[in-house]
């Protein structure tokens, strides 16, 4: 029998925006993202996640203070590497931080982080969210050089971009896989530690959790998506033993 411990089996942190953005269509008080965090939370997860974004398309500076007020798992806050939204985060009392691009012509994140590019200000930004507290990862494709980069900088984490797996089908979506596979093995060889996340459902999150190395995968509009019909209970249980299951 081998004497070999199981790999840990990846937490779900859910992205609580897109409950945010029903909101803001009507601009009413709700849906109240903070409390389907706390659902959330009651139901499994493992920590909440959201993205303040500078056009304020979803989560409202108001809605950070509260969560950091109520959630008792871990409060994980996605910005950008604009300087007002370094020095929002800075003061958010997060316990993890994550670095994306943000292109206000965009629906949703629409890509990895260009490290190699933005190397310059995120030798600012990494140091600063450390000082403020946070575990501080960056949204990256899963590139070897861009990898590197996030090595040289070290910072402790890294988020592989799930998005060009989920959209894929067939034989791409299958090779798209083996790269993030290997970007997970190359990730820890130059001493990062991997999170994954982007586009990740109830059809296609399996293949990504069970990657050896892989320590948490951040899921939301699904979860969302799904709730609709199902209930948010429900469909976060369903996600969790989903990714319980992946692993041997």
């Amino acid at each position: 029998m081998s004497t070999h411990e199981p790999a840990p089996i990846p937490r779900l942190h859910v992205n609580i925006d897109h409950v945010a953005t029903v909101r803001q269509a009507r601009r009413e008080a709700f849906p109240d993202p903070v409390e389907w965090a706390l659902r959330c939370e009651a139901a499994g997860a493992h920590g909440i996640t959201c993205h303040l974004r500078k056009d304020r398309r979803h989560i409202q500076d108001a809605d950070i203070h509260r969560l950091r007020e109520v959630v008792t798992t871990l409060l994980n806050l996605e910005c950008s590497l604009d300087d007002s939204m370094l020095t929002l985060a800075e003061s958010s009392g997060s316990e993890a931080f994550c670095l994306v691009p943000e292109n206000r012509l965009e629906i949703s994140t629409e890509g990895g982080l260009d490290v190699i590019r933005e190397t310059p200000r995120l030798r600012d930004a990494v140091p600063r969210l450390t000082e403020a507290g946070g575990a501080v990862s960056i949204f990256i494709d899963p590139d070897p050089r861009q990898l590197d980069a996030a090595a040289a900088l070290g910072v402790p984490f890294v988020e592989l971009h799930t998005g060009a797996y989920a959209n894929a089908r067939g034989a791409v979506r299958a090779a798209e896989l083996e790269r993030l596979t290997e970007a997970s093995r190359h990730a820890r060889a130059v001493g990062l530690r991997v999170n994954a996340g982007h586009g990740l459902d109830f059809e296609n999150t399996a293949p990504i959790a069970a990657i050896e190395g892989i320590e948490e995968l951040n899921i939301g509009f699904a979860v969302v998506a799904r709730s609709l019909f199902d209930g948010v209970d429900r469909c976060v249980t369903d996600m969790l033993r989903l990714i319980e299951g992946a692993r041997p």
